[in-house]
């Protein structure tokens, strides 16, 4: 995923995107689609339709496993109030640089913001997070 997509970085943070156009070419394990049953040696548990998803790295390169989390807290909340207004079955890794492990969660939320602006995955008409 992080190879095939797009990516825009800022001083604390790199975000990497892959539209459901170019995930096609994955598979189903990336667009989050039901496996067909004879790839599957079980049942598949979730349903056929695609689905936005987005994961986080955050190294040991950003500080101790207490500040790890709580970027990944914050960056994870900020996600979850994008994820409407990102297009179904957008695939998305934030990844962490060491400097976000000072920064407040609006630093974080305007990075994030403005980066997803430049992928062209957010709407200008969509509020910016970093002002809520």
């Amino acid at each position: 995923m992080v190879r095939r997509g797009r990516r825009v970085g800022r001083s604390r943070l790199v975000v990497h995107v892959l539209r459901p156009d170019q995930a096609r070419d994955l598979g189903p394990h990336h667009t989050g689609e039901a496996l067909p049953e004879a790839e599957a040696k079980t049942a598949p548990t979730r349903n056929s339709d695609v689905t936005t998803r987005v994961g986080f790295v955050v190294s040991k390169a950003v500080g101790t496993a207490v500040v790890r989390h709580r970027v990944t807290r914050r960056l994870r909340h900020l996600m979850r109030d994008l994820l409407p207004a990102l297009p179904a079955g957008t695939l998305v890794v934030v990844r962490a640089l060491p400097p976000a492990a000072g920064a407040s969660s609006r630093e974080l939320g305007a990075d994030l913001d403005v980066v997803l602006r430049k992928l062209r995955v957010l709407s200008p008409d969509v509020p910016a997070t970093g002002s809520r």
